[in-house]
């Protein structure tokens, strides 16, 4: 189950579309705050509440350079929630679908 809450955080931040266009900006590289405020029509508060959601899934890290704030992706959670979401959406021999195989004998019995 840890596996799947681990893996499930940045989904759940990329849940919200301005969080998503975010990211989508950032995988061009590292933006101030200021330069990702321009895009969206929102408060800077509102900002500072998307990044650190961001932040706190690990798939942006952040780093203060004076008074601004620079964000980036995170290559390292970048790589595993890819990696997570193909071992999800493939066939493999320990898939939770074959953890108990008896449970539902004769389920598809009537098929």
């Amino acid at each position: 189950m840890d596996y799947y809450l681990d893996n499930t955080k940045v989904f759940k931040a990329l849940g919200d579309p301005k969080r998503a266009m975010i990211v989508d900006m950032l995988s061009c590289g590292e933006l101030c705050a200021c330069k990702i405020l321009e895009k969206f029509e929102m408060s800077q508060s509102t900002l500072s509440h998307h990044m650190k959601t961001l932040c706190g899934c690990g798939i942006v890290k952040a780093r203060e350079e004076g008074k601004w704030t620079y964000y980036s992706l995170d290559d390292d959670t970048i790589r595993k929630t890819k990696q997570f979401f193909c071992a999800i959406t493939s066939d493999k021999e320990n898939c939770i679908c074959r953890e108990n195989a008896n449970c539902c004998k004769g389920c598809n019995e009537n098929e």
